[in-house]
């Protein structure tokens, strides 16, 4: 009797996906139920849909992952080196070499990801980070800026002068892979095989020497250790943009190991270490010891151009970082020829922006040969490379462009050498309509 009164207060439901009878004990008997209806599943029909749903999701990852491979043949064929340097020949003057360097660098990067995808032989193609030294202005961040357009694989800057070690205020490493993950429309494999590019790296250098500090220094020899860590390529952590870190919050995993990192930066100084390190090598003291006047003095393309790991751990660069970054590119300066003709010759050469910007106003814009020469001359005085040329420009297109717009005339204006050296204001001629 006992039992039979237990089983009254049992409740029985129908499941409506497999339309067995189960009793209800509790809640999880029956996860989905909805007592106004009677409509209801059971939890063996939820655990069979869970495991379904598990297995189309493995599948289809399996599918996923081919796909991305299968590209990467079209993706070769299309990024050999010669197709690369010639692309970025359109853009940036000279620095042939480094523009080898940086073409062979990304064709490897592509063998590499291939071969990871199609061999299973044990072999492991160690990838090539690069580290880029050049004087300010040189053309460092507009090669790798040109380079993100032509690739096939999300590319990331970051800044590196703006990183600190955790537990400083500011931004930790994890940034630079976060960049990357936002760059490839957050989709973690695509990120898994991107580009990074830290510039202004030379900024984190360690201050040693005279400049040690005894108090912290967050933004130095710390954060090349926390770099390290993505260079040798581990799995990197990071919470969503805007999220604060803590310990409840949901992270992104993005694992480093296929990423290919270029590092670059102008290393003020660095030819004076590579000087010495060269003149300890020659040296020899006595009556007969050769004396070098200041005119016989290497210069900086000659001495960059001979830098070794050496220089950069001098320089304040930490060995195990060195020893991640195999390919060392040097950049050379750019003297006043290469100026002009960064002038005039490339696709979105500044003399070429202001004449389109003009021709919209029915302007014809000409400048002569010796007024270009004079802003290469002037940007050379400066000494920040060929960044200052279209400032250099600006102001003194300045009033033209702001008195132009005042009639639909059709007119030509020519830029002297006046114009640039003593601020005469260009001539401006009527033209027939």
């Amino acid at each position: 009797m006992a039992n039979d009164k237990k089983d009254e207060h049992v409740i029985k439901q129908r499941c409506s996906f497999c339309k067995r009878e189960v009793e209800i004990h509790d809640s999880l008997d029956m996860p989905i139920y909805d007592p106004a209806t009677g409509f209801g599943i059971c939890k063996n029909c939820i655990k069979e849909l869970a495991h379904y749903i598990e297995l189309h999701e493995e599948d289809t990852a399996k599918q996923q992952a081919p796909d991305f491979a299968a590209q990467l043949d079209e993706i070769l064929k299309k990024n050999k080196p010669h197709i690369i340097k010639q692309y970025l020949d359109e853009y940036i003057i000279n620095q042939d070499r480094a523009k080898k360097i940086l073409s062979v660098a990304v064709y490897n990067h592509y063998k590499r990801m291939k071969y990871g995808y199609t061999n299973d032989d044990g072999t492991e193609i160690e990838k090539s980070n690069v580290i880029m030294l050049g004087p300010s202005g040189c053309g460092k961040t507009a090669l790798l800026s040109h380079l993100s357009k032509l690739l096939d694989v999300p590319f990331a800057v970051t800044d590196a002068s703006s990183l600190t070690e955790a537990g400083f205020v500011g931004a930790d490493v994890e940034v630079a892979v976060r960049n990357l993950y936002y760059a490839a429309d957050k989709d973690i494999q695509k990120a898994e095989h991107g580009i990074i590019y830290l510039d202004e790296f030379d900024k984190i250098a360690r201050k040693s020497g005279a400049n040690n500090s005894i108090t912290a220094d967050p933004g130095h020899e710390g954060v090349q250790q926390a770099l390290l860590k993505m260079l040798e390529g581990n799995v990197v952590e990071f919470t969503a943009r805007g999220q604060r870190k803590h310990p409840e919050a949901p992270t992104i995993k993005v694992d480093t190991k296929n990423i290919l990192f270029i590092v670059g930066g102008a290393f003020v100084g660095i030819d004076d270490v590579i000087a010495k390190r060269l003149q300890k090598a020659d040296s020899s003291i006595g009556f007969g010891a050769e004396v070098t006047s200041k005119s016989e003095k290497p210069t900086f393309d000659e001495l960059i151009h001979q830098v070794r790991p050496e220089d950069l751990m001098q320089y304040g660069i930490i060995p195990e970082i060195i020893g991640r970054l195999p390919i060392i590119c040097t950049l050379e300066t750019l003297d006043e020829d290469a100026l002009l003709r960064i002038l005039t010759e490339p696709k979105n050469a500044p003399v070429k922006q202001y004449e389109k910007l003009l021709a919209m106003d029915n302007v014809k814009l000409e400048f002569a040969e010796d007024a270009l020469r004079a802003v290469a001359k002037k940007a050379i005085e400066r000494k920040t490379g060929a960044r200052s040329l279209k400032g250099i420009i600006e102001d003194v297109m300045l009033d033209v462009m702001y008195d132009i717009p005042k009639s639909d005339e059709p007119r030509k204006v020519i830029i002297t050498k006046a114009c640039i050296d003593e601020g005469k204001k260009p001539e401006v001629i009527a033209l027939d309509k």
